[in-house]
């Protein structure tokens, strides 16, 4: 019995020493929940963007709508969160721009000081050949690489520059698809007068259309320039008239295109068909009225052109950024009237700047270069693609499309008459 009562005392201790260590261990302190852990924030970079608008001079309103278009991209990538890299850096432009007042000797100066004082990454031409080929001098000067839009003439891509690029599609061109319409549409049709703005840009088209005329078999009975600042073409629709054409093609800028068709209206020139450049591609034209119908204008870009998705698909290249419909209706909501070309131009030249960042996967000038140099897709504007060759920088990719103002339920409307396969409606011809 004294065994077992020993052995109940051991247990009956050895049971009080466990519980007073069990109540002498202290509690564990509550742990932090536990976080997952934070991406670190996406690297932003801003990147300056340089471009002079006329602002005042000659060349205000198809300048307006250029950088309308400019600044409608700028808005549309800030929508988007910016440009986005590869490695995940996020770029943002800052734009810089001037009025460069419609000179040469101003777009020199303001180019200089965009890239040596605002220290602009990347460049936008100018609006007009003759201002971009100024703007390009300083650009290759300083090896930054500039969109040009606004600006078809070929001669820029003929100085051996090799970071400028073209939007438009080139000047030698512009008016070819006028005499293929002339020769469709009336096989009677013989006579042509070629009469134009004496200034870089509708020189280069005018001799390309002479040539090319005279190639179809026409005969060229007046080719003459005038002067860039006339007002008025009576002395010079007697010339016209004289030489009894069927047809006149030419033009210059939006004040003496305007101001061309309304005085050969006035005057019933009696002729079959007009193309002029610029003047009837801008929405404005449309306040000449009844002097504004049955003008025909090649023009870079429509609304109604069918660029697409699908159409990407079936040339074999591929498709980027927004639809014709978004645009539009972007451009719409933003400054409440349809864009004509100048303010895709704009726009188009924005997207291409983007994509040729984004296929670099940086900001360097030769980067970028080499990736502008591989470009060959589409967008909403169309074809885009790039000589590398001779002329380097040169559209190769982009076709016109060619519009006229008609009357249509007491309106006056533009519609596409050319090629066939775009054309909206049937062409007024012959004009008188």
């Amino acid at each position: 019995m004294k065994g077992v009562k020993w052995l109940l005392t051991v247990l009956f201790i050895l049971a009080l020493v466990v519980t007073g260590c069990a109540k002498a261990a202290p509690t564990p302190a509550p742990q932090p929940e536990q976080k997952p852990a934070e991406k670190p924030a996406a690297k932003t970079m801003t990147v300056v963007l340089g471009f002079t608008a006329s602002q005042t001079g000659k060349y205000a309103k198809e300048s307006k709508e250029q950088v309308q278009g400019i600044q409608l991209w700028l808005k549309d990538l800030e929508k988007a969160g910016g440009l986005k890299l590869p490695d995940g850096t996020v770029v943002k432009f800052e734009t810089k721009s001037y009025d460069d007042e419609s000179t040469k000797e101003r777009v020199q100066q303001l180019y200089t000081k965009l890239i040596t004082e605002d220290k602009a990454e990347f460049l936008i031409s100018p609006y007009s050949s003759g201002l971009t080929a100024a703007a390009a001098v300083i650009s290759e000067q300083y090896g930054k690489v500039m969109i040009t839009t606004g600006a078809a003439s070929d001669s820029i891509y003929k100085q051996g520059y090799q970071k400028v690029y073209q939007i438009y599609t080139p000047a030698s061109r512009y008016l070819t698809g006028a005499v293929d319409a002339l020769k469709a549409w009336d096989p009677n049709a013989k006579k042509i007068a070629v009469v134009y703005e004496k200034t870089k840009f509708a020189t280069s088209v005018a001799k390309a259309a002479k040539a090319y005329a005279e190639k179809q078999g026409f005969e060229v009975v007046l080719f003459e320039g005038y002067e860039k600042d006339t007002t008025d073409f009576g002395p010079f629709i007697n010339k016209i008239e004289a030489a009894k054409p069927d047809a006149i093609i030419g033009g210059g800028h939006f004040q003496d295109g305007s101001t061309f068709a309304k005085q050969l209206y006035e005057k019933k020139t009696p002729v079959k068909m007009v193309a002029i450049l610029v003047a009837p591609a801008v929405p404005e034209f449309a306040e000449l009225g009844d002097a504004a119908v049955g003008i025909i204008g090649p023009s870079q870009w429509e609304s109604l052109a069918k660029y697409s998705p699908d159409s990407a698909k079936a040339a074999g290249v591929s498709w980027f950024g927004p639809t014709i419909d978004e645009f539009v209706s972007g451009y719409k909501a933003a400054y409440g009237y349809e864009p004509g070309y100048h303010a895709a131009g704009g726009y188009a030249a924005g997207l291409v700047l983007q994509k040729a960042i984004m296929d670099a996967g940086s900001i360097d000038a030769d980067a970028v270069k080499a990736a502008l140099d591989k470009m060959d897709m589409m967008i909403f504007f169309g074809h885009i693609k790039f000589d590398t060759g001779e002329y380097h920088g040169l559209q190769i990719g982009h076709d016109m499309v060619y519009i006229q103002w008609q009357k249509k339920d007491g309106k006056v409307v533009r519609e596409i008459v050319w090629p066939e396969a775009a054309k909206t409606a049937e062409p007024v011809y012959p004009l008188r």
